[in-house]
């Protein structure tokens, strides 16, 4: 093996024969001198991996909470739209003191309970993800249906109807504060 330097500076090359008349050449260059870092090239790249990785973070923080407003709000609508009419429905037979007003009763009493356990399934389901705001007002509604519940329970034709407004205008307000602060569809 031999070492070549052709152009007499910086480029080195080795020769080696290797049988059969195959002789293999390699070359590199060399740089003299001590290696030392670009401070302010490596502060620079640090600042730019940093500001990417937290760019990162934020675009997926935020991909998390729309998918928990929208895995909320969503079904929200229809979720408490079904508990409202099944209310309503007991309303109804209660003004009208209707044969059916039991059976309206514990069915109103029921999709209330229904709609207040799947509201809250989703609000634990999504966890830090939903905004607090969010999340407090839906608690707020899961509380309020219940106590609705509650009180649709307690209704027989002679009962006072003022427990039962009372906890209506809850749940009213309650529904209305989500809605307002769930993005239209």
């Amino acid at each position: 093996m031999k070492l070549l330097n052709p152009r007499g500076f910086g480029m080195f090359c080795t020769t080696a024969t290797l049988g059969a008349g195959l002789v293999l050449v390699g070359c590199a260059n060399s740089v003299e001198g001590t290696p030392t870092a670009d401070q302010a090239a490596a502060t620079s790249f640090r600042a730019e991996a940093a500001s990417s990785s937290a760019a990162a973070t934020s675009s997926k923080k935020a991909a998390a909470q729309a998918k928990a407003i929208a895995d909320n709000c969503n079904p929200f609508r229809t979720t408490t739209g079904t508990a409202v009419d099944r209310y309503n429905d007991f309303v109804d037979a209660h003004d009208g003191n209707t044969a059916d007003q039991a059976q309206k009763r514990d069915t109103a009493a029921n999709a209330l309970d229904d709609a207040a356990r799947t509201v809250e399934t989703q609000v634990n389901a999504s966890g830090a993800d939903l905004p607090t705001d969010l999340a407090t007002k839906l608690t707020d509604y899961v509380n309020a249906a219940r106590a609705l519940a509650a009180e649709v329970r307690k209704m027989s034709s002679t009962s006072s109807v003022a427990p039962l407004n009372e906890a209506s205008r809850t749940v009213n307000d309650a529904l209305n504060a989500v809605r307002s602060a769930c993005p239209a569809r």
